[in-house]
């Protein structure tokens, strides 16, 4: 596969995607309960963060000022960034480097 054209890496590609996906589920959210109507649970937020998503999840925290006082917003999804961020990201690009995929 040939991804010298790309400018992010897959790794950042996917983080940025799911980012992205975070930061709309929380718009998504926040509009849903201004407006009273069915919300999306705070499990599958917490999901979204999981699997990568924490940096959208907490950008939408904070430019919509949604969830700010839920301590398992405001620590938790901060955690799963850094355990994100030092351990997990990391390891994915060693992978890719091993197994000799090249962008």
């Amino acid at each position: 596969m040939d991804m010298t054209n790309w400018p992010l890496s897959p790794v950042s590609s996917y983080y940025l995607l799911i980012s992205l996906l975070g930061f709309a589920a929380m718009l998504i959210d926040k509009s849903k309960s201004i407006k009273g109507k069915w919300r999306i649970p705070e499990k599958s937020l917490l999901v979204i963060s999981i699997l990568g998503g924490a940096l959208g999840i907490i950008a939408g925290m904070l430019l919509c000022r949604h969830k700010t006082r839920k301590p398992l917003f405001y620590i938790g999804v901060p955690v799963i960034y850094l355990i994100h961020r030092i351990l997990v990201m990391p390891y994915l690009i060693q992978l890719l480097i091993d197994i000799g995929f090249v962008w």
